[in-house]
């Protein structure tokens, strides 16, 4: 409880505001694939974090953590991605899509949805967005932000060497420079170091709890027991990045 309380503090003495219902809508992935994402929108003229789920999963798995982040004044767009199914009740409209239409579904393929968040998020704030990827989705969120101007910082949550034979993700983020945030569950403490090994950010921040811990983002849900350590992180990773772009 302490941990929701220092949280609690923060929100109150930054005049942030409420959480919003989300807005579904749709845009085209660079590909030209109607993706569908819940728009959850504090502030026209805000910052966008786009929130990208792990596998098998779909826009619903971020219903918790988007009211949190939209509290700290951060519009939030939790996307659908071609690779995915269903999470928290909610079914992933974009892989149906996919299916229907016969395109491939493999966790690389979701790149043009990505870009096409990117793409749609800038445009409406005229701000460079935030990826917070989960699972599969944060490996995707480094390769795709690392040569993306329109993509500021990166908060991942569990990547990994998810693509087998056909990319190797600790090779293509070396080099990585943009301030990143890369966590954790304690079990998977030393594989995140070395995949992140390579990345040259001077805002580098690895993260993971002494024990416990969740996989993705379920480890900013109340129903991670040491869910304000991460949320600490994210919060003090966010600040930092106010102040730079102040």
């Amino acid at each position: 409880m302490k941990y929701w309380g220092v949280i609690a503090f923060f929100i109150a003495t930054t005049g942030i505001a409420k959480a919003q219902v989300a807005k579904q809508i749709t845009f085209n992935a660079a590909d030209q694939l109607q993706v569908t994402a819940d728009d959850y929108v504090v502030d026209k003229n805000a910052q966008y974090i786009i929130l990208l789920h792990q596998a098998r999963s779909s826009r619903g798995e971020y219903r918790e953590i988007a009211s949190r982040l939209n509290k700290l004044n951060y519009n939030c767009l939790a996307i659908d991605l071609r690779s995915g199914n269903e999470g928290n009740g909610v079914t992933n409209e974009t892989a149906m899509r996919a299916k229907n239409f016969g395109r491939s579904q493999e966790y690389l393929d979701a790149v043009p949805d990505i870009i096409g968040a990117i793409n749609y998020a800038q445009g409406k704030s005229r701000k460079p967005v935030i990826l917070l990827g989960s699972s599969f989705s944060a490996s995707l969120a480094l390769i795709v932000a690392k040569d993306d101007n329109k993509v500021q910082a990166v908060m991942a949550f569990s990547p990994g060497e998810y693509f087998g034979d056909k990319m190797n993700v600790q090779k293509t983020i070396t080099g990585f420079s943009k301030p990143i945030l890369a966590v954790c569950s304690a079990d998977e403490d030393s594989y995140l170091a070395e995949l992140m090994s390579g990345v040259v950010s001077a805002k580098k921040i690895i993260f993971s709890p002494g024990k416990g811990g969740k996989h993705g983002s379920k480890s900013l849900t109340k129903a991670n027991p040491n869910s304000g350590d991460y949320w600490l992180n994210v919060i003090n990773f966010l600040k930092d990045l106010k102040k730079i772009n102040n």
